[in-house]
């Protein structure tokens, strides 16, 4: 049986992960759109990686289990890049929700029935998770914990109580990080390994969407008001990406990292708290 690696979300930070870590596997690309999956797998079989395409809706269990069933078809699945996602420019709250929150907990439900022993898995968030204030520990616990099915059920979560996107985006990547460490202890009885990545302003066509869109500026400002002062970029993911389903991270699981440059440093104490007072 050949070992599979599973990306769900090709886009730009999920396929330069794969270049690490797809080397002699067999790497399956889904994406909601066929033609994402379809570009994907152009780029890396030119490269040398053996790949097969298949659509999915992350948000939608039927899709996702059928996934799990064609990517168990083609041998054990040993790692999982979870990249799908949506942003505040791109859709409403509900759709957030649904996507970001609830699609990120039942991909890493799914996947940890059938994940390999010695797998790892990856999923991509976002330093928009650090943006909240500190959650109560009930909170923390009805994020990481509540049955996915009922997720979206919780009475924090109801459109009276998130009444914008970026509000959405914030608590869903803040639920992506506690949920992959409850489910690490799940993945681990398997034998298994998930994290979390948290990246900041990395140059991809979502973040020109969102550079260019109503929050523009804010995003522009975060940047100049960084350490780095400029975007990261996906190969920088990619590297730790790598770091975590490899064996060099063979102690790592449960955890989140933050790359964001250091804007959320600046977010919180340094000359970018002022953005933070204004929202």
């Amino acid at each position: 049986m050949r070992d599979v690696i599973v990306v769900i979300g090709p886009g730009q930070i999920g396929q330069a992960i794969a270049r690490r870590v797809g080397v002699g596997k067999h790497v399956l690309l889904a994406d909601l759109r066929q033609d994402n999956a379809n570009a994907a797998a152009e780029v890396l079989g030119n490269t040398g990686y053996e790949v097969s395409v298949a659509t999915v809706d992350a948000s939608s269990r039927e899709a996702v289990h059928a996934l799990v069933e064609t990517a168990t078809g083609l041998g054990d699945v040993t790692g999982l890049i979870y990249a799908a996602g949506v942003s505040p420019t791109q859709a409403s709250p509900a759709t957030i929700l649904k996507v970001d929150l609830y699609g990120t907990a039942l991909v890493l439900e799914e996947f940890g029935n059938v994940i390999a022993r010695g797998g790892a898995g990856v999923v991509i968030s976002s330093q928009s998770g650090y943006r909240l204030p500190p959650l109560s520990v009930e909170l923390n616990k009805a994020l990481a914990t509540t049955p996915v099915e009922e997720l979206l059920s919780l009475p924090f979560l109801q459109p009276d109580q998130v009444t914008d996107s970026l509000h959405a985006y914030q608590i869903s990547k803040r639920g992506n990080s506690l949920r992959v460490m409850a489910e690490a202890v799940r993945w681990g009885k398997r034998g298994a390994r998930v994290n979390t990545i948290s990246p900041g302003i990395i140059v991809t066509p979502l973040a020109k969407d969102e550079l260019s869109g109503p929050r523009g500026a804010g995003y522009r400002r975060m940047i100049e008001g960084s350490a780095a002062g400029r975007a990261g970029t996906p190969d920088e993911v990619g590297t730790v990406g790598a770091l975590l389903m490899g064996p060099d991270g063979g102690f790592i699981t449960g955890s989140d990292f933050l790359m964001d440059g250091g804007v959320t440093a600046a977010y919180w104490y340094g000359d970018l708290a002022e953005v933070r007072v204004q929202q």
